[in-house]
């Protein structure tokens, strides 16, 4: 998270040009959005397995990062491809999130999301419900993309669950009792899916990389040049590890 920020922070200062980065978790992480509480983390369940948490610069409710692709984009607000408002901008970026799918066979949709906001509320799981042209397979979220936008510049990142069981989240987070643990789970379950669970196979982390490179660039008219972060940016993610996103006044701000 820290270095989505830091690239973020020089694309708006001009220092770097605008790019997408595509990154894993090592170790599993929860992350947890900007204005959710942190007493939704079973902080117990969560030391005993040996995962990390965090609090996202963006919006939304909990993740769990594990056998997922994780994208991220950073540009300038005046990029056309942003252009509008939130909305506008998530369903224009979620042409090459769909494109990516397709070319992986994933016969995936954006659809508009006719459940209310108190009951995405009430929830601490992101993926068990989806959001305004957020990408779903059969009504069952697949992707999940936050934004946070700054004076001069917007990022935007989300996760793509490659594999694996989604229920895991539902072991570290605070709930009244076990039944609750259990319902939270089935309805997870009800309503967010994998890429493994909708092809009935495996698809490698490096080929689901190559597919949203080829979208990005063909969808959004890009040319992407592979590079290495700057010593700007390295510096200042390191910076912002150790006076935000492992400082308590940032982690438990709620």
């Amino acid at each position: 998270m820290a270095m989505d920020e830091a690239i973020l922070e020089a694309v708006e200062q001009y220092k770097v040009p605008p790019g997408i980065r595509l990154y894993a978790w090592e170790p599993a992480c929860l992350s947890i959005g900007y204005a959710q509480t942190s007493a939704d983390i079973d902080h117990a369940r969560l030391t005993a397995l040996g995962w990390d948490w965090v609090r996202r610069p963006t919006g939304g409710r909990a993740i769990l990062h594990t056998d997922e692709l994780t994208y991220s984009l950073a540009t300038h607000i005046s990029d056309p491809r942003v252009s509008g408002g939130v909305l506008e901008s998530y369903q224009r970026l979620s042409s090459p999130l769909l494109t990516a799918l397709h070319s992986l066979n994933i016969p995936a949709e954006t659809q508009p999301n006719r459940t209310s906001v108190r009951n995405q509320e009430n929830g601490a799981v992101c993926f068990e419900v989806p959001s305004n042209y957020e990408i779903v397979f059969q009504g069952k979220k697949l992707i999940g993309s936050a934004q946070v936008r700054r004076k001069n510049a917007i990022l935007q990142h989300g996760s793509f669950p490659l594999r694996g069981d989604l229920t895991r989240i539902t072991q570290v987070l605070a709930f009244l009792d076990e039944q609750n643990r259990n319902d939270a789970a089935t309805r997870l379950l009800s309503h967010a899916t994998t890429a493994e669970a909708v092809l009935g196979a495996r698809i490698t982390w490096q080929d689901a990389v190559d597919a949203f490179i080829n979208s990005f660039q063909t969808d959004l008219n890009l040319e992407l040049t592979l590079s290495e972060l700057s010593d700007h940016e390295i510096t200042r993610a390191k910076e912002l590890v150790q006076e935000k996103y492992t400082h308590p006044s940032w982690l438990d701000r709620i």
